[in-house]
């Protein structure tokens, strides 16, 4: 009798997790067509307005439409639409995975300094024509901003590997940095000329109106290397949320992981603000909400955090031609106004039971 309650309850414990599974794999899917109809929207949007079932159209019978409506869709529009769409993605799974080796809810590329190390490194050569790299002139801002970027992430790594260093610690230094680089900025916007200045104040207010081909098959390219990555390791990260120790005497080797970690999110941070500017929130807000959908298993968490930003930049970048009717507004402005009240809730309601 007591065999055949464990093996009642055993299946009863398996039906419940199916049923767990498929949901949380619906609610990535409405996440998936909900992406593509804001892809769609944000196409159809601009200063000649076109309907859904145009844009729908071009896209998948191109011969059929004229060729102002193609050149339009495919040549303009669709590059800034992707853009947002794998930046937004980047900037998520780069969040998501800061959070889960750094046990904090609050780390991002825009509130650990990344962001801002990016727009001062971009304002250097802005401003002062300084290339961090001298053989790559023609190239120096983006790679300024991600050469930068890069070793602000590689300082917080660093930083948080050395003994002692708690949680607090390494948000204290994330804002040190926050505050280090916008100080430095400041002074470069002081001493730089009008032309420089309105370059510099553009750049950091983050724009995807530059969106080129070429710029998207680079964040594209970086997020698909880092997705199966990521993927490979899921398993170990979510057991790294369980804590340092619980994970080690699984049998992964904490420090190997997160420095691997590390390495592929300062990439997935730097590409993207390198191309578009200083975008924040996107890092901080995308993850979170991906995890009050589907929970911690990475599995899920995975793929809905970079649906989750990706659809959150991609409705930002909708809203932003829709506010003021003939203008585009900057989209870093856009996701700072969302991303700010989201960040007042981490910070007056107790997450810490989930942490």
């Amino acid at each position: 009798m007591a065999v055949a309650t464990e093996t009642i309850e055993t299946m009863s414990g398996r039906g419940q997790y199916r049923a767990l599974a498929f949901r949380r794999i619906m609610l990535i899917g409405v996440l998936l067509l909900a992406l593509f109809f804001s892809l769609a929207i944000d196409m159809a949007l601009g200063p000649a307005n076109y309907t859904l079932s145009e844009v729908l159209t071009s896209l998948f019978h191109a011969e059929t439409v004229g060729d102002q409506l193609r050149v339009v869709i495919w040549d303009i529009r669709m590059p800034i639409a992707l853009m947002a769409i794998t930046v937004g993605a980047s900037l998520s799974l780069a969040g998501a995975q800061m959070q889960t080796i750094l046990a904090n809810p609050l780390a991002s590329p825009f509130t650990l300094g990344i962001s801002a190390a990016a727009g001062f490194g971009a304002a250097l050569g802005l401003v002062g024509g300084v290339a961090i790299f001298p053989g790559a002139v023609q190239y120096m801002i983006p790679i300024n901003a991600f050469l930068m970027a890069m070793a602000a992430a590689l300082f917080i790594h660093f930083a948080s590997t050395m003994r002692g260093v708690t949680v607090e610690t390494i948000v204290l230094l994330g804002i040190a940095l926050v505050f280090t680089f916008n100080a430095l900025l400041s002074l470069l916007e002081y001493l730089a000329s009008e032309q420089a200045l309105a370059a510099v104040v553009f750049w950091t207010m983050g724009s995807l109106t530059k969106a080129t081909w070429p710029k998207v098959w680079i964040t594209g390219a970086v997020l698909i290397f880092a997705i199966p990555l990521f993927a490979r390791q899921a398993w170990a990260l979510t057991a790294l949320r369980l804590g340092e120790d619980k994970a080690a005497s699984l049998g992964i080797n904490v420090r190997r992981l997160r420095l691997q970690t590390m390495l592929t999110v300062s990439l997935l941070a730097a590409i993207p603000v390198s191309f578009v500017g200083t975008i924040g929130f996107v890092g901080l807000v995308g993850p979170h909400i991906a995890r009050m959908l589907v929970g911690e298993d990475q599995r899920f968490f995975l793929p809905a955090s970079v649906l989750c930003g990706a659809l959150l930049l991609s409705s930002t970048s909708v809203v932003s031609k829709v506010l003021i009717p003939g203008a585009i507004l900057p989209i870093g402005v856009i996701t700072a106004l969302v991303g700010v009240p989201f960040f007042f809730v981490l910070i007056f309601t107790n997450r810490r039971r989930a942490w």
